[in-house]
């Protein structure tokens, strides 16, 4: 399965969801954690998938 960043948003959507319903601080703050690092993941990508795109404009640009 190819890791995007709508899976990637998604699940740190679900994470906070888990989070604002937990009544558990320790759950409450592992699922903050996981969102925070499914968010991370996310806009890694998206800052991959940019550079890459500026990448290619250029080489076409170039050609």
């Amino acid at each position: 399965m190819s890791a995007t960043i709508e899976f990637y948003s998604a699940q740190a959507a679900k994470c906070t969801a888990e989070a604002d319903a937990s009544a558990l601080t320790q759950v409450r703050d592992r699922n903050l954690r996981a969102a925070a690092a499914w968010q991370a993941m996310a806009d890694k990508l998206l800052h991959t998938e940019k550079l890459r795109a500026d990448k290619e404009r250029a080489a076409a640009t170039n050609a």
